[in-house]
This record gives C-alpha cells, structure tokens and sequence, in this order.
C-alpha cells in the first residue's frame, strides 16, 4: 500500500560565485526566478535561525565527511570545518535532495543529518542494511535492503521538521537493492533475493507493475541520463529503461561487469566502471564503460590507472570524471570517449580489499569536485573547468566517505 506524496516540486536553487571560489550550484543549472531566489533567501533565513536556537554557526552549503567514530561538517567554500557529531560505527552519508539536508546510513536505517544546522534530527527510516539514496526528478528514493523496503520522499518536506508522508513499497523479498521514480511517477526497483538478483521491475503511480526484465544477472547502482534514461547496471553489461521499455546492453566481454554508474541530465551517455574477473578477491580494473542510451552502444575508454567504486563523478556540463590511483582526476569527453584534462589532486594510493575502509573519495558538486585524501588527512577542492586546485584542508582525522547538500534535482 501507499501513501501519495505531497504535490510540492523541489525547487532548485540558484548559487552564483565567482571562478575563483568553489562553486556549488547542481550542474543542470537552477531556477532563476523571483520566487525561487525569495524561496531560496527564505530557506537559509530559516536555517540560519534554527542554527542560533541550536547554539551552532549556520553552515554555508555543507560538506559532510564520515570519519572513525563520527561526521565532519564543513563550510563549502572554504572547507573550513565548521563542526563534529559523534556517532560510533561504520556510516555512510548522501545527499537527500535539497540544500540543508544528508542522509547518513547507520546500523539501524536512514537518519536525516540537518548539515546547515549542524543538528542530527529526529527523522529516521529505521530497517537493517541501509543500502541507496537516489536523487531524481525532485524526489530522493531510499533501498533499505535488509527489508527490502523502499521509501520515496519530496525532500523539501525535511524543512518542516518531521518525517515527510510519501510512497512506499516493499519487494517480494530483502536484497542488496535500488529504486528510482520517474517524474511521471513510474518507480522502477530491481528484483532479487540475498543470494541471487536479476533485474527491475516498473510500477505506474498506482503501484501496478507494468515492465519486467530479469535479464540482468548480478544487478546492481543505477543513473540517470538526459532524456529519463534509467540505467542499472549487470554482470554482462547495463540494462537501461526509458519510454515504457527496456533495453538491454552487452558488454564485449561473457563477463562485463558495470556495478556502479554516474549520470548526467546533460548528457545521454553514462559512466560506468568495467571489471571482468569474477573470480578476482578484488579487481583493480583500469577501464571504465560509456553507455549512449540513445544508441544503445558502449564504448570502453583505458584509462592507464586503476579506480575504484568511489571514484565515478560527472561534470556541470555531463564531463565524464575519474578519480586514479595515480592520484589525477581525468576529465572525459563522453561522445568520444578522449581524456580532455588530467588534474593532478592527490598522491598516488592503492584501493584496499575491504570496501569500508578509507580511499581517496570523489564529491561533486556543480563546477568543482571534491577529493578526499585519507593518507594526508587533507580535503582538496578542484575547479573542474580551470583544472585549478581552489583550496585545500587537513582534518583532524582521516576520513572515509564524502559527500554533501544537492539541491535542484
């Protein structure tokens, strides 16, 4: 059963800044308007009085960065950090879709993280392994998967201070998951169970299922591209679902594995990673995939250097990029695949066997990517168009997971 969500439209918001600061704005642009720049005045109005009610400093479009024992806030544009929450265990951290707000993933479910008032809320989805947070067409989906439950909320009802009403739906068994809904209110979800998944399944608005296809082994992330192409990615390659269809794309290889995609509403080609050892304790591959959804082609770029599953990013103007372990986020053209900038960031790493622990991490965010560098305990911030490195921080901690408010999707 579920609960209809709210009407109410996210609206972006508009940040203006300079080339040589960081800036922040999401990368389709925002919303110009007289309403929406008094909406936007109005939010950090309120934000900034709930931070004086706290007794905490309001944050200017926060960073939040998870560390060993607890989170780091951090002021946006001068990485400056801005203030510390404790909270023990292994956490992870994601946007929730509008400027104040991270979902931080704990052994218990989803809490909300109010990052512009340094406040962890109230609000929590509680259920076993909190797996994705996705962000499309002004709704944020949360894939709980030690239920299976999927909750999709407006993120703009976070502002009130309680849980926000929305849509729910529960798979026909628990599984390391994802779900997406649509702007015409289509929620595609995958299909699986703990030992094996298969595929995605399409509801309409009224929760009637109304596309299968099961032939994708291993199914695991998702994107977006320009167009409301939904990708999800298979041990054999990428099946992609746009105008009431699916369509499944090979990879070269009997084994092609695109386990973690990015997207951009600024192109139709999507960013994947490419492993093809199904044996391997951990591959290291050194190829990522470009998926053009409108072709239905991939094409496989050799980049010379290993990445990992953190590495991924896309760019204001739907730049493919990816963080190496040589240390150099590689700036991509996606229709041709050639490597346009290589901006040196950080010292060359090595990706660890165990998925939890720290690695140099990639945040983007409208014209400038973040980048963690754990080893040094530092965080850079990189001017995407310029390849200039705006500025850098050094932590008090080594941190793990990076990420911070999106606002606009």
């Amino acid at each position: 059963m579920s609960k209809r969500i709210r009407g109410r439209v996210l609206t972006g918001t508009a940040l203006a800044l300079a080339v040589s600061t960081v800036l922040t704005a999401c990368g389709g642009g925002g919303d110009t308007s007289p309403s929406s720049a008094s909406d936007a005045k109005a939010r950090k109005e309120q934000a900034a009085e709930g931070a004086r009610d706290t007794g905490a400093a309001a944050v200017e479009e926060p960073l939040v960065a998870t560390f060993d024992g607890g989170l780091y806030i951090l002021d946006g544009k001068t990485l400056e950090l801005a203030g510390t929450i404790e909270l023990p265990g292994f956490n992870r951290v994601n946007p929730a879709g509008d400027d104040a707000h991270v979902f931080v993933s704990t052994d218990s479910g989803f809490r909300v993280l109010d990052a512009v008032r340094q406040n962890l809320t109230d609000i929590t989805y509680e259920g076993a392994k909190p797996g994705h947070v996705v962000r499309h067409a002004g709704r944020t989906v949360l894939f709980t998967d030690g239920t299976g439950e999927v909750n999709v909320l407006d993120p703009a009802d976070l502002a009130d201070g309680e849980k926000p009403e929305g849509r729910t739906h529960t798979s026909a068994a628990p599984h390391h998951g994802v779900a997406i809904e649509l702007s015409n209110g289509e929620l595609l979800t995958t299909v699986g169970t703990e030992e094996e998944r298969t595929g995605a399944l399409v509801l309409d608005k009224d929760d009637k299922e109304i596309a299968r296809n099961e032939n994708c082994p291993g199914v695991h992330g998702e994107a977006a591209a320009r167009g409301e192409a939904v990708a999800v990615g298979c041990e054999d390659g990428i099946l992609i679902y746009q105008d009431g269809e699916f369509t499944k794309v090979d990879a070269p290889d009997d084994y092609g594995r695109i386990g973690n995609q990015a997207g951009s509403e600024e192109s139709p080609v999507l960013l994947g990673d490419y492993k093809t050892d199904p044996d391997a304790e951990l591959e290291r591959p050194t190829r990522v995939s470009l998926i053009d959804t409108e072709t239905a082609k991939l094409r496989l770029v050799d980049l010379g250097t290993s990445y990992s599953f953190r590495s991924l990013g896309r760019g204001p103007h739907g730049e493919a990029l990816v963080l190496g372990t040589d240390g150099a986020l590689r700036v991509i053209d996606p229709e041709t695949g050639t490597v346009e900038k290589r901006i040196p960031v950080v010292g060359e790493w090595r990706e660890p066997l165990d998925w939890q622990q720290p690695r140099p991490t990639l945040f983007v965010r409208g014209r400038t990517a973040y980048v963690s560098e754990p080893g040094t305990r530092e965080l850079h911030a990189v001017d995407i168009e310029s390849g200039q490195k705006v500025t850098s921080v050094t932590l008090p901690k080594s941190t793990n997971e990076l990420s911070g408010v999106v606002a606009g999707h």
